[in-house]
Parts: C-alpha cells; sequence; structure tokens
C-alpha cells in the first residue's frame, strides 16, 4: 500500500531559477519549485511553488489546481479573460490555457498538476 505524501509550505532546499528570456513579459522573476510527489506514471505532480515579482507567457498542456498560500498573481487569457487572485484562492488552470502569469507580490502557491496522454487530452476538455 502507498504511504501518505506530506506536502511541505517551504521550498527549503530547492533552487531559484530565472523565468526563460523567451517567455518574459516584465521584470526578472525567478521561480522556486519543490515537487514532493510525482506518480509512477509521470502524470501526476504536486508539491509547492514561490515566485517572484514580474510577468511571463505561459501555455498549459498539462491541468493545474493551485491554492495561493501568500501573495497576489494575475492570470490574462489570450482571449481577455483576466483574474487577479490573492492568498487564500484556490482555482484551477485548465489545460489549453494560453496567456501570462504576473506575480504582483511574492507569491506562493501549492500545486496539483495532471498532464495527460496527448491521446487523453481530448476527452478532458
Amino acid at each position: 500500500m502507498p504511504g501518505i505524501v506530506r506536502i511541505p509550505h517551504h521550498t527549503t532546499g530547492s533552487t531559484p531559477e530565472a523565468v526563460a528570456s523567451e517567455r518574459l513579459v516584465a521584470g526578472t522573476p525567478r521561480q522556486t519549485v519543490a515537487n514532493a510527489y510525482s506518480d509512477a506514471g509521470n502524470a501526476f505532480h504536486c508539491g509547492l511553488w514561490e515566485g517572484e515579482v514580474g510577468a511571463w507567457r505561459v501555455s498549459y498542456a498539462e491541468h493545474e489546481f493551485c491554492h495561493l498560500l501568500a501573495g497576489r498573481v494575475r492570470l490574462i487569457g489570450d482571449d481577455a479573460c483576466e483574474i487577479t487572485l490573492q492568498a487564500g484562492d484556490s482555482f484551477v488552470i485548465p489545460a489549453g490555457f494560453e496567456g501570462v502569469w504576473e506575480v504582483l507580490e511574492p507569491a506562493r502557491k501549492l500545486y496539483a498538476v495532471y498532464e495527460p496522454e496527448p491521446d487523453d487530452r481530448h476527452a478532458l476538455g
């Protein structure tokens, strides 16, 4: 029987990385990811993410559930949808979302990501 995995609320031991220059929209933000769990098929992952103030382009092949523990972020879709989220908010970014991820205040989130196989993406919407 698999054991329960605790998801820490800190990124201790993880190294911050710069956002790739070709994706940058504003600032010079760094991100830190502390992945705590990945399934055997490498399709499901969860852990903690931290990001510095700035903005960058995103294109989601995966479905992501997020719960903001700290900070404020804004997501701006290429379809002109826009949402600002703050600490305490939970949300889902569906596969296929394209736009800009903007960190307005240093942010920390819990995440759970599911990336379906290419053949499964049609069925999941």
